[in-house]
């Protein structure tokens, strides 16, 4: 039997209905399913409708308020303070989005901290947001403590996501989004749903052996990309979205996390600078420059950029619809009742 494909149009119904039918605010559930629908619409399955148990679970135990109005605070001329007040992270990255544009299209340059949020999500959708307005973004955030330091045997960094994303006039922009651990928490999670074992080097077991077994794996610890060198990386967004913006490291997530199986407490640090700013012709010619890297790249066979997997899917999704796993399918259908009751 195929899975169940339904339209674009339905996963936001989906999410929508079962957020609000449990008590979210109909802005924190929007946010959200905009967020799911994206990620499905870009056949990101691991940030699309198998988040949403989790997202309500979280709301259930209490550790999100599902009510939560972000609070925006100015800093500084170039930096911008959101309060998410303990809610989902999509709704304060919206709320923050617009300051943080404002004062980078002011000073050249600004950063945007969010505290007390709870992120679930990729993160390209918050940099391609202000890569389609024109501007280089960066976005850095934590998770649970789920990787293994560069020659460690325990969970200390999460999977610690960073995202890029370069502007192009006429044309999507180039974005990448990836955790500095060698795969997402929830690409394992769907290995283990699916019956499928891991890759080589993507994990270790309780005692510190390599493992290929997903239930291992996530018994054990994570381990960071590259060795050391991802490992830097997953250091370096510790300090940029915890100590930098004064919240959690991944460890004090973790320490204080109630086990829910829904979005860790936390922060993200972006950046964003306008290309039109950082040169004394004022970057006329910076978009042009950047296309004869791009042409290059592209002119060797097998090579693409950046999210260009992720816009052909758009193209498909939206004439198409989306699979859902089964198993997935009708556990939302259980929460969808529910959330009708």
């Amino acid at each position: 039997m195929s899975d169940p494909v339904i339209s674009l149009s339905e996963v936001h119904a989906i999410a929508t209905t079962i957020l609000t039918g449990h008590g979210v605010s109909a802005e924190q559930a929007r946010a959200v399913a905009d967020t799911v629908t994206n990620a499905e619409r870009d056949e990101c399955k691991s940030h699309g409708l198998f988040r949403i148990p989790g997202y309500l679970k979280s709301v259930l135990s209490g550790k999100v308020d599902g009510q939560a109005i972000p609070e925006v605070n100015d800093l500084a001329p170039a930096v911008v303070h959101v309060d998410a007040k303990r809610g989902y992270a999509p709704l304060a990255l919206e709320v923050g989005a617009v300051h943080l544009a404002e004062k980078a299209r002011t000073q050249g340059i600004a950063a945007l901290a969010i505290t007390d949020c709870h992120h679930f999500a990729a993160l390209w959708p918050e940099t391609e947001r202000l890569a389609e307005q024109g501007f280089v973004a960066f976005a850095f955030t934590g998770s649970n403590s789920f990787v293994a330091p560069a020659g460690g045997k325990q969970k200390l960094y999460g999977t610690n996501p960073m995202s890029f994303a370069w502007p192009r006039a006429g044309r999507s922009p180039v974005v990448f989004d990836q955790a500095s651990s060698a795969s997402a928490r929830g690409e394992i999670q769907l290995h283990l749903r699916d019956g499928h074992t891991l890759p080589d080097g993507w994990a270790i077991d309780a005692d510190g052996n390599p493992t290929n077994d997903p239930s291992a794996a996530l018994a054990g610890a994570q381990l960071p990309f590259g060795g050391y060198k991802g490992a830097a990386i997953a250091l370096m967004v510790e300090l940029l979205a915890g100590a930098l913006i004064g919240d959690v490291f991944s460890f004090e997530v973790s320490e204080r996390d109630n086990g829910d199986g829904g979005p860790p407490t936390g922060g993200e640090f972006m950046i964003a600078i306008d290309p039109s700013r950082t040169r004394k012709d004022g970057g006329v010619a910076t978009m042009a420059h950047a296309e004869l890297l791009f042409e290059r790249i592209l002119g060797q066979d097998g090579t693409r950029l950046p999210s260009d997997r992720r816009f052909a899917a758009r193209t498909r999704t939206a004439a198409d619809g989306v699979s859902v796993a089964q198993v997935l399918y009708d556990d939302l259908q259980t929460l969808l009742a529910k959330a009708q009751a």
